[in-house]
């Protein structure tokens, strides 16, 4: 165990700087100074043993050796120990010395107490004056000419690329992520080249960028030969993808790996993050008394540490694995918990992931209240998140089609002066080179039209691409089928507070157990073909959309209420009559399916498009809970007015007990009973 860490060691430490003036950034000692940061991430008590025998050896300890950067390197020391009260003092008074550097330390403190807004905001600030000195088209110039102080800039970057993530913002955060890679390789930082190159790596995956994920785990993975501590970091990175592929037993063995690296450095802290990563992948390997017991070894250094970003991805993972084992008071604890820590953060993508686990968790559990009020409030937040991330790839399409058109509009006004210029020589000698001047003349006309013909040809290009973005964002990539985005497009031309027609919301039954013991490539064959047979089931004028993971809806605008069973049947032995082939051999699949026609009868209310929607919900909900493989639809609704029809949609389990809810139920197919393997009940 390594000495006691307290503030009135620094205080000391303070004591022998002197007067406060402004001093250039030396590369040299930022060189001399990594090492204690790397040091302190993991052991800041032994990180400012080292701070302290530095600064000695700098010139006796006099005045020479109160550089700034010994004064940055102090407030990390504190933050990573989680003195955040005295690294904003220094931060406060390093703003007098060096303005850009206190800003990215102001950044740092805020992300480590959850704030993820006002540290992008601080980042980007930082940004504005750190990129002064460190080019983004010559960034090796930068950094060997000695004025580029690439690790400030590089973490800087890597919070706000992680913002950019958490708001689905995935093209600029790959651009943040490759300027702080090149400014990581031209230092020869393998350990920040290793972060970068795993960065790139997850927000490729992200973009289904399979080639690009590969290639940077590759040489992430080369960068961090010899180095534990990096090699950790690659594993935790690979387990992470692992996870996106839904490959849970490659994620535990991979962690298991990374435990034994951070273990090999002595690396405290590291070792804390991995076992938060268990947590998780013991959950997915349905062993949530296992996650329970390392979130607990976990969480102490955690919070020690108090990095309250961290803290909130473990305790969220721990109040998954209490509602899985059904220790729902102890669940809901560690919820508000979470709750608090995200309360300053603008964290759409993650805080979509947070929502959908829980919601599975509770529908696992055999709580269908509550999965159902979770699995709306992730729908909506989900739906945020898409919008946001189509708008930052056709803002950065416009970025680049206007910076190519500013160009040719450069070169064009160019040359129009030039001529310019030539007509005024010209007039000089117009009684030698009259003939000379018209030939001229016209072919500088030829010139500006060609140039115009030109801006006109990529104006048209961008209009087209834009217009095949849009095409494509309302089509799911991996089914073919309509999505949210263009559902909402079909509703849109409704009348807003009256929606007419049927509406079936079509589930796989236990899908996850296909993902779980046939791999991801199995779970997207299974999904291509119950939409291509329920496709085939319906008429040719319904609507198929491709609701979300293995849900759809379908939207059947002009069958008529009796026929409603029918049409349910007919999807129902569509999908569940054939076992579906996959590379294991033959899977039995089955749906359950929840049907309404609208407005509800007998009584005919005004409904919304979206509360009809959530009818449907209910009764599929309805389907789940008597056993799967089958059809509930709602045939009639007692209610008076649109107080009472929400009083019942509130308590839908009640509604139904009391007969103020009249449902029918259609069943689904016998189960195959041969060598194929059921998923189905």
């Amino acid at each position: 165990m390594r000495g006691r860490f307290t503030g009135a060691a620094l205080l000391a430490l303070l004591a022998c700087c002197g007067p406060a003036r402004a001093q250039a950034f030396d590369a040299e000692l930022d060189t001399r100074l990594a090492p204690v940061a790397r040091l302190a991430f993991n052991h800041p008590e032994a990180g400012l043993q080292v701070l302290e025998r530095l600064q000695k050896e700098k010139h006796g300890g006099g005045a020479e050796s109160d550089h700034w950067q010994f004064e940055l390197a102090r407030a990390r020391l504190l933050l990573a120990a989680g003195e955040v009260r005295q690294a904003q003092e220094l931060a406060e008074k390093l703003a007098r010395r060096a303005e850009d550097h206190a800003k990215l330390l102001r950044a740092e403190i805020a992300e480590r107490g959850a704030q993820g807004d006002l540290a992008a905001e601080l980042a980007q600030q930082s940004l504005q004056g750190l990129e002064r000195g460190c080019s983004r088209s010559q960034p090796a110039e930068s950094v060997a000419g000695g004025g580029c102080d690439f690790r400030a800039t590089w973490a800087a970057l890597r919070i706000l690329q992680r913002h950019q993530i958490n708001r689905g913002e995935l093209a600029f955060a790959n651009n943040s992520n490759s300027f702080a890679l090149a400014l990581a390789q031209a230092g020869h930082d393998n350990l920040l080249s290793v972060i970068s190159l795993g960065d790139l790596a997850l927000v490729e995956q992200l973009q289904d960028q399979a080639d690009g994920v590969r290639r940077h785990i590759t040489l992430a993975l080369q960068t961090a030969q010899g180095d534990a501590q990096a090699m950790g970091r690659v594993k935790v990175y690979e387990a992470a993808l692992a996870a996106r592929r839904r490959e849970p037993a490659v994620q535990l063995k991979l962690l298991e790996e990374a435990l034994r690296y951070a273990t090999e450095a002595d690396a405290t802290r590291d070792v804390a993050q991995v076992q938060g990563n268990l947590v998780d992948s013991y959950m997915h390997q349905g062993e949530p008394a296992k996650a329970v017991a390392m979130a607990r070894l976990a969480l102490p250094v955690i919070t020690r540490f108090r990095d309250l970003r961290l803290e909130r991805t473990l305790r969220h993972n721990l109040s998954v694995a209490l509602v899985l084992l059904k220790q729902f008071d102890a669940a809901r604890q560690e919820i508000a918990r979470v709750d608090v820590l995200r309360q300053s953060q603008t964290d759409g993508a993650q805080r979509v992931t947070e929502l959908r686990e829980l919601g599975q968790a509770y529908a696992d559990a055999g709580q269908a209240k509550e999965a159902i009020r979770l699995y709306h409030e992730e729908r909506q937040l989900s739906a945020e998140v898409a919008a946001r991330n189509r708008e930052a790839s056709l803002q950065q399409l416009r970025l680049k089609y206007d910076s190519e058109g500013k160009q040719r509009d450069l070169q064009l006004l160019a040359r129009e002066n030039a001529i310019k210029e030539q007509q005024l020589v010209n007039r000089n000698r117009a009684s030698q080179v009259g003939v000379a001047l018209a030939v001229l003349l016209g072919l500088s006309m030829l010139l500006v039209g060609w140039m115009l013909l030109r801006v006109r040809d990529a104006n048209r290009k961008l209009k087209a691409k834009q217009a095949l973005l849009r095409a494509q964002s309302e089509r799911d990539p991996l089914t073919e089928l309509a999505n949210r985005r263009h559902f909402l497009g079909v509703m849109a031309q409704q009348e807003a507070d009256r929606f007419e027609g049927a509406l079936l919301m079509v589930d796989i039954d236990h899908f996850k157990h296909v993902n779980d013991q046939h791999g991801h490539a199995a779970g997207d064959i299974v999904i291509c073909e119950v939409a291509r047979r329920i496709t085939q089931a319906v008429r040719n004028e319904d609507l198929v959309v491709r609701w979300g993971g293995e849900e759809f809806l379908v939207f059947a605008p002009g069958v008529p209420q009796s026929q409603l069973p029918q049409l349910a049947e007919r999807i129902l032995f569509g999908v569940g009559s054939t076992p579906v082939q996959v590379e294991s051999g033959p899977l039995q699949v089955s749906v359950s399916i929840g049907y309404a026609h609208f407005p509800l009868p007998p009584s005919k209310l005004k409904l919304h498009w979206e509360q009809a929607v959530n009818w449907a919900d209910m009764a599929l909900y309805t389907a789940k809970a008597q056993g799967r493989n089958r059809a509930v639809g709602i045939v009639t609704v007692l209610a008076q007015d649109s107080d009472a029809l929400l009083q019942i949609e509130a308590d839908f389990d009640a509604a139904c007990s009391s007969e103020r809810v009249s449902l029918q139920q259609v069943a689904g197919p016998p189960r195959w009973q041969h060598s194929s393997q059921f998923f189905g009940q």
